[in-house]
């Protein structure tokens, strides 16, 4: 099992590197090349600029077991069908039973805004938040040791 990072964008590498390293899993960090994160305890690895460009690397490394940390519901699909385990930075786990009203959800919010509609982008992240994502992903990972 290993640890794969989607970190274009993710508040919480830190936080699993630490955990990964505690845990003595391997944790690798997929990132384009205006995201370079290098960090102790885990291997990363920079791919080009490009749409989904890092998400098609990170689908073809995952296995069935891994661990994925993404906020992209499309990722998150592709790696739920090839039997990995996504979390996202909030510690929600998207499973077989919410995946496809998340990726509805996607897409109607992208209707509305090619429309010329407007909608609320996300809070200023929190410490609370951070703390969620840390519980989350330590239960899981005890979870899967049993």
């Amino acid at each position: 099992m290993k640890i794969l990072i989607d970190a274009d964008g993710c508040p919480v590498v830190d936080a699993t590197v630490q955990i990964a390293k505690e845990r003595q899993l391997a944790c690798i960090i997929l990132c384009d090349t205006a995201h370079v994160l290098e960090k102790d305890g885990a291997t990363t690895l920079v791919f080009s600029k490009g749409a989904d460009s890092v998400d098609f690397e990170l689908v073809n490394r995952v296995s069935p077991g891994d661990i994925v940390i993404t906020q992209d519901y499309g990722l998150a699909a592709m790696c739920l069908a090839r039997n990995a385990i996504v979390i996202n930075q909030d510690g929600m786990e998207y499973t077989s039973d919410n995946i496809d009203a998340l990726l509805l959800a996607r897409h109607t919010a992208r209707k509305i805004r090619n429309s010329g509609g407007r909608l609320k982008g996300p809070r200023k992240r929190s410490a609370v938040q951070d703390e969620k994502f840390i519980t989350a992903l330590i239960c899981l990972l005890d979870r899967m040791e049993k």
